[in-house]
């Protein structure tokens, strides 16, 4: 089965160990192996851009919809067996240990 694992984080909090982080995010995708399907790491949330359409039309808005403590740094899909599995993984994500690494199923489409 495939899951998503969402990474989130403070942007703020971790700066100036961005190579530190990396580096450890490659050899944990390098741990996964073929398990990995997919990964993608997002640029901060001021360069994101919201769109809606409403009754009046389209809405445009530069920045995050919302104002959190953590952002979505990046998403990663992974193959596992299970849930446990895929738990499991993401508990061995550098991010895991400052941030939140979400985990959900992905439909299958």
């Amino acid at each position: 089965m495939r899951y998503a694992l969402l990474v989130y984080r403070d942007e703020a909090a971790n700066a100036g160990r961005e190579s530190e982080i990396r580096e450890a995010y490659d050899a944990f995708c390098a741990g996964l192996g073929s398990r990995l399907l997919a990964s993608v790491r997002l640029r901060p949330t001021p360069t994101a851009t919201q769109v809606q359409v409403r009754e009046h039309g389209l809405v445009v808005a530069d920045g995050p919809f919302a104002e959190t403590k953590e952002q979505i740094a990046g998403v990663l899909v992974i193959e596992c067996e299970d849930l446990d599995e895929a738990i499991e993984a993401a508990s061995l994500m550098p991010v895991a240990r400052f941030g939140t690494i979400e985990v959900r199923p992905v439909w299958e489409m």
